[in-house]
């Protein structure tokens, strides 16, 4: 029978056997909510149209920090590193389409004993070269759903590095302002030092005219040295901060300080935010498209389990020469083929073919509820953030006041205290309260930054390559 027609013969037996794939899996449960539910003029629905969200801070100290650590971070070359990985499985996978050809060649003599029976010793000699080939016809898809499912992996692999990068460039951002919130509150305690000292010597000159006891004194230098006391913990947090943004640039910690010398004080940054609608998290989050394409791949995965239930068609050939005189290896004579179709199903294994689809179905169902896990968590991630930076600016405008009104204070105290109308307590209680005033604006100023930083990587702003 023709090699076509024999094909023919058997598509049309196996064809009326073959099952389609289930319909689209459902991912949401729940449809996303229609607005977000902080309703605040610091924030508009429309999403911001540069990514590079940290240029807004008009710090290029910043700036230049992000980009040294996307290029030589080692989180973000190993997530590179696995988009190669994935390349290479897909490229793989794919190769399943083309047949398998060898080649093989072979030249053999062979004599025989003439003391071992009734016949004379004789000398034989065979040559031959082979071409073969092997190759799976991708009837019911195994193959096909196979490199879909590692063509969704090799995109989910390229969304991982995108959410790599955003987080990156978030901790580096977070880092930096947290180093810039600590040296802006050394600067604080210093001021606060030199304004301490100048009461101590104060005091001292009312004690020694007899106007006041040495308490006044003791006290006095008991405020200045608690404030100086508080100056090692600072710097070393700012070490720490320091050393971190070196981890994350690839460089060891001396390096990082080398950069982190000069002081700078925290990025003013009071502006109206993009945040757009939930829906658009399903667009820009990298982390819910990844789970997006990881469902894709579990489906793909399913659907060639599936198709593993049923027969495989291969086609074998293969032509060479052959021929006992080397010399007529290449002779037209010498010349030998085969073709041979074959079927193969393996249509009872044991329970394994069946367990096989469960297990592909299980983890189909895994991730797409993964999937709407992760489409909760992106929600609550920006409703706190937006939540937190609202307070945050409210926070600060309040505090403004407080040390407005606290500086206003120690000077009336003090005054006071110069003319003899009042004890020296109000004086130390205005100085621990400008103190603490100056510290709590300092740290919100920082936390309302942490704040829109962390709102932005909730919002999935940041880096993306192409698909």
């Amino acid at each position: 029978m023709h090699i076509r027609t024999w094909c023919y013969a058997m598509l049309s037996l196996i064809l009326p056997m073959t099952v389609q794939a289930q319909g689209e899996h459902k991912y949401l449960d729940h449809a996303l909510p229609e607005a977000w539910q902080e309703d605040d003029s610091n924030f508009q629905q429309t999403l911001p149209v540069d990514d590079q969200w940290w240029k807004n801070f008009n710090d290029p100290v910043l700036d230049s920090l992000i980009e040294v650590a996307v290029r030589q971070n080692y989180s973000v070359l190993m997530a590179a590193d696995r988009i190669a990985m994935a390349k290479a499985n897909l490229r793989i996978q794919q190769g399943s389409y083309s047949p398998t050809l060898g080649f093989s060649a072979g030249w053999t003599r062979q004599q025989t004993s003439g003391n071992t029976g009734s016949l004379p010793r004789t000398t034989t000699q065979y040559s031959d070269a082979t071409l073969s080939m092997n190759w799976e016809i991708d009837v019911f898809g195994s193959i096909r759903n196979r490199v879909k499912a590692q063509k969704e992996n090799f995109a989910a692999s390229k969304e991982d590095y995108n959410a790599v990068m955003v987080s990156l460039c978030a901790q580096v951002a977070s880092a930096y302002i947290n180093l810039r919130e600590l040296q802006q509150e050394v600067e604080v305690v210093k001021k606060n030092c030199q304004s301490q000292l100048a009461v101590v010597k104060i005091t001292e000159k009312r004690y020694e005219t007899g106007l006041v006891s040495k308490l006044d004194v003791a006290q006095a230098l008991s405020v200045y040295y608690d404030t100086k006391a508080s100056l090692p913990m600072l710097e070393a947090g700012i070490i720490q901060y320091t050393n971190a943004l070196g981890v994350l640039m690839g460089l060891y910690p001396q390096d990082a300080r080398k950069i982190m010398e000069t002081q700078k004080p925290l990025p003013e940054y009071v502006e109206m935010v993009g945040i757009g609608i939930p829906a658009n998290l399903l667009l820009r989050r990298p982390d819910i498209r990844s789970a997006e394409r990881l469902v894709n791949a579990q489906a793909a995965s399913l659907g060639a389990s599936k198709s593993d239930w049923w027969p495989k068609v291969f086609v074998n050939g293969s032509v060479g020469f052959a021929s006992h005189d080397l010399d007529k290896l290449a002779n037209h004579n010498s010349l030998t083929y085969e073709i041979a179709p074959s079927i193969s199903w393996s249509f009872f294994q044991g329970g394994k073919l069946a367990q096989a689809t469960r297990l592909a179905k299980a983890q189909l169902d895994e991730s797409i509820r993964q999937f709407n896990q992760d489409v909760l968590t992106a929600v609550q991630e920006v409703d706190n953030a937006m939540n937190a930076y609202k307070n945050s600016i409210r926070q600060i405008v309040a505090l403004r006041e407080v040390v407005n009104q606290g500086k206003q204070t120690l000077e009336l105290s003090l005054d006071l205290y110069k003319q003899g109308l009042t004890p020296f307590q109000n004086v130390l209680d205005a100085q621990r309260s400008l103190l603490s005033y100056e510290n709590e604006l300092t740290q919100a100023k920082g936390s309302s930054l942490l704040s829109l930083i962390q709102l932005y990587q909730a919002l999935g702003g940041g880096w993306g390559i192409e698909e």
